[in-house]
């Protein structure tokens, strides 16, 4: 059976200046959280006094960092007019949808949430954000390419807040006892594991809970693009030539026995960086602002380096591993300065960064003390905005992605254990994107 919401996000997917959206159709009565108010209409919502805009974030807050509420805090000393209001959100990444759903449909719900950009079509189709692209144009000058990881069709829901570039950590003076370079291609990377691994050391890491995010985005970074229009339907190809580059480097790497295979967030893996067994990984940018936390009372402190990813498949580009922006959800009756105080957050670059973030707004940031120290003095956010200038600019995702991710950690784990091919993987990505696309009453070019 056709239900009203089937019909309204069987939407087309389009390619727009690079950047992988919907297109939303059916009647504004109907509508989708971005046809059901535009900015426009907000902002001609006047209000008698000041006005109060609630703001759900999901940054870590720890020691050392730059509080939320003390950015906020300044922002209300400087903007009497529109009081902001922060609350951490409590609970795991995968409940903060379940209860924006439940609070949207009670009208409690903030005017602005922090939400992944793997989120944001999921947030679309099921209308819990607003079209807002009359006011984020005013600031998209103020941010890198992930400005587009915002918009859904030629809608904008609202501001990126940072970026998830891989790149390549590795602890130094232990490069240097095995007489391994960094390597600078991915078959370099393969050959210095293997002669790590007969040392009993690890440079790499082959995280079956971060296969979702970590290989789709190796496989962006070798130039691969999962999901793009042809026509009025959506082509998935999850596991095409390029892709292929990036199956064939793990099953190398776990055939040789040369990549560690904890889970990422898991005790073993902190025990074997803490023992020295992990000596080097790829890394989503924003782990170098706490990766290397337990071991700032080890031997180990200070001795681990950032260097650009090896290339896949002769790309330059990497790939993004996360990475947040700021929506304004539906209901919101001051969308304009609920985007005027989203520009104003986002681009704190300092005090985001001592987040562990890698800011989206651009201008130069500073390295945080923490970080630097943790590190042995480098420089680490000039080496992560390098990262930052090669993101791949046309990898995007789909309604139901994380559906598609929950089975490739599955199958990953899997992989890790021997009992599938990490081909196996990709192959499951293409098959649940398929399915997940046409649950949701999607067009799929097959």
């Amino acid at each position: 059976m056709i239900t009203r919401r089937t019909r309204r996000v069987a939407s087309v997917a389009a390619m727009v200046a690079g950047t992988l959206v919907l297109g939303a159709c059916g009647s504004s009565s109907e509508g989708s959280g971005s046809s059901s108010q535009s900015a426009s209409q907000a902002a001609a919502t006047s209000a008698s006094g000041p006005v109060t805009i609630k703001y759900l974030h999901r940054l870590p807050d720890g020691e050392g960092m730059t509080k939320v509420a003390d950015v906020v805090k300044k922002w209300n000393s400087e903007h009497p007019d529109i009081k902001v209001e922060t609350t951490k959100f409590p609970g795991k990444a995968n409940e903060l949808m379940p209860k924006l759903e439940a609070d949207v449909k009670a009208g409690t719900a903030p005017c602005l949430v922090q939400a992944g950009y793997a989120e944001v079509p999921d947030m679309y189709v099921k209308g819990l954000v607003q079209d807002v692209t009359s006011e984020a144009e005013k600031y998209k000058d103020h941010f890198s390419v992930a400005y587009g990881q915002m918009s859904v069709g030629d809608k904008v829901v609202g501001l990126p807040q940072d970026t998830g570039p891989l790149v390549y950590v590795y602890n130094e003076a232990e490069f240097k006892k095995l007489g391994i370079e960094v390597p600078k291609t991915s078959d370099e990377l393969l050959a210095a594991a293997k002669k790590a691994a007969a040392k009993g050391k690890y440079i790499l890491g082959f995280e079956p809970d971060e296969a979702q995010n970590s290989l789709s985005a190796q496989a962006a970074a070798g130039g691969a693009v999962w999901y793009s229009a042809e026509g009025d339907k959506w082509k998935v190809d999850t596991n095409g030539d390029k892709t292929k580059v990036v199956a064939d480097f793990w099953q190398k790497a776990l055939d040789d026995k040369s990549a560690l295979t904890d889970a990422r967030w898991s005790d073993a893996y902190t025990k074997a960086l803490v023992n020295g067994k992990l000596i080097g990984n790829i890394a989503a940018a924003w782990e170098t602002g706490f990766m290397l936390d337990a071991l700032d009372k080890t031997p180990y402190n200070g001795q681990w380096r950032v260097a650009q990813l090896p290339p896949f498949g002769g790309s330059e580009l990497t790939g993004p591993d996360g990475g947040s922006g700021v929506a304004v959800v539906k209901g919101c009756k001051y969308a304009a300065q609920a985007m005027q105080f989203n520009d104003w957050f986002n681009t704190q670059v300092d005090d985001l960064a001592t987040q562990g973030l890698v800011p989206a707004a651009k201008g130069q940031v500073t390295t945080p003390e923490k970080m630097k120290k943790q590190f042995g003095g480098q420089d680490v956010m000039a080496e992560l905005a390098k990262a930052n200038e090669k993101l791949a600019p046309k990898f995007g995702y789909i309604p139901g992605f994380a559906v598609v991710g929950t089975k490739m950690n599955e199958k990953a784990a899997d992989a890790a254990a021997g009992k599938a091919k990490v081909s196996d993987i990709f192959q499951t990505a293409q098959d649940t994107s398929v399915k997940a696309l046409k649950d949701a009453g999607l067009p799929v070019n097959e």
